[in-house]
């Protein structure tokens, strides 16, 4: 009896100790870890939108289920718009969207990704913050070589292509990855939509 008594004390003292100090690991490492996401959303944001001096956040929660139900209408139910912010250049003149959206249609699980839409409604690139798709093939949406045929086209919308793009919105698929670019294609296509949606809201200035 005893030593029953003795090993659930010792295995108590255990979990209490290995609990303590999972707490502390976890105080340590909040802040580093915050402001590393912190820095790779700045980054991300300056990536999709350099002429930017300075970046404003844009409410969008009132919004929300406006933003959502629009989005649904043109087929795109599976695109979350998780942030908008507004660029200000040095003059303080309004140069662009970064929008931030999640794409649930991924091959290996949800993506994520900030897309800049400049003032004239050009696509001015796009930077991922959460990607995790098969190595050699969705991977390659993370390259320049995929991301660049975004950049500098002013597009109502985009659509992929396995023949070869022939015009500017047309996106080359990535090879054996069709899901991962189609999922990319409609996220992009999605902050495109909401940006529109903010100019007639007014929101440049």
């Amino acid at each position: 009896m005893k030593k029953i008594f003795k090993d659930a004390l010792s295995l108590t003292l255990i979990a209490v100790i290995l609990g303590v100090l999972l707490g502390t690991f976890h105080e340590i490492t909040k802040e580093p870890i915050a402001n590393q996401e912190k820095q790779t959303k700045t980054n991300a944001l300056k990536n999709v939108l350099p002429g930017a001096e300075r970046f404003e956040e844009i409410d969008i929660s009132d919004k929300k289920n406006e933003i959502q139900s629009s989005l649904k209408k043109d087929g795109m139910n599976a695109q979350i718009i998780d942030e908008v912010y507004k660029g200000v250049d040095r003059s303080g003149n309004f140069s662009g969207y970064a929008v931030t959206v999640t794409s649930q249609e991924g091959y290996g699980g949800d993506i994520q990704l900030t897309v800049g839409i400049a003032d004239d409604h050009t696509t001015n690139g796009i930077s991922f913050l959460e990607l995790d798709e098969t190595a050699g093939l969705g991977m390659n949406a993370d390259t320049d070589k995929f991301k660049e045929q975004f950049k500098g086209k002013k597009v109502d919308a985009f659509e992929y292509t396995k023949d070869g793009a022939t015009s500017d919105d047309q996106i080359d698929a990535i090879s054996g990855a069709t899901v991962t670019t189609n999922a990319v294609t409609n996220a992009v296509n999605a902050c495109i939509h909401v940006s529109g949606m903010l100019d007639k809201e007014g929101m440049k200035s």
